[in-house]
């Protein structure tokens, strides 16, 4: 009991210090952040790189940290629909890094950051020696210009998706107040300019349409 409680104090101490070094100097194109206020599940995101495939995209991951880490390497999944050999279509990743050993090569010593870059890094890099998606591996070796193409056409259609609602997610809510403060401004000085019309007859045309309009 002692243990357990000791391994779980090991574990908040080290999420929290790797929490501080994602949000402070994260790897190049990845992000990442706690899903509240909980160590146990974070969210990450991932950019497609330049010259894959995946370029423009923005892939969501999820990661779970399981009680024994770092002695157990974390669970992670893409939320985001991605067409590779190594990712199947539950968004489950085939990566040695996420294994225990013997067949795999997760060691405590390695951490989120070097997770994610290594899905990073397989993103760009596929290993269809070891793949989840078949029919996706033979498309790779045997016809890249058309695992290209296809790959290419899911990021479009559910990367760049994602792309839209990440960047403008978290302002919509504002961005929509904002709008329609905008408009009841607008309306409000519609009715004010109709009531008082007859007034601003009598006065020169420059004091009523020289004014400079607020750009939104």
């Amino acid at each position: 009991m002692i243990q357990c409680i000791k391994v779980k104090m090991q574990r908040t101490a080290r999420m929290k210090k790797e929490i501080q070094m994602l949000t402070e100097s994260p790897p190049y194109g990845i992000s990442c952040w706690p899903n509240g206020d909980s160590i146990d599940r974070l969210e990450a995101i991932i950019l497609g790189g330049e010259d894959t495939p995946y370029s423009g995209g923005v892939f969501k991951l999820e990661i779970q940290i399981p009680d024994r880490y770092p002695f157990e390497p974390p669970k992670v999944r893409f939320m985001t629909p991605i067409y590779h050999p190594n990712v199947d279509t539950g968004g489950r990743i085939c990566l040695d890094t996420l294994k225990m050993p013997p067949k795999g090569a997760w060691k405590p010593c390695l951490n989120i950051s070097t997770v994610l870059t290594s899905v990073q890094l397989l993103m760009a890099e596929p290993n269809p020696e070891d793949p989840l998606m078949t029919d996706i591996s033979n498309e790779f070796k045997h016809n890249r210009a058309l695992f290209e193409m296809n790959a290419r056409k899911w990021t479009e259609k559910h990367a760049k998706q994602e792309e839209s609602e990440a960047l403008a997610g978290p302002a919509k809510g504002s961005m929509d107040n904002q709008n329609v403060s905008d408009k009841s401004d607008v309306q409000s000085k519609d009715i004010k300019s109709s009531e008082s019309l007859d007034r601003k007859r009598t006065l020169p045309m420059d004091d009523v349409t020289n004014k400079q309009s607020k750009l939104l």
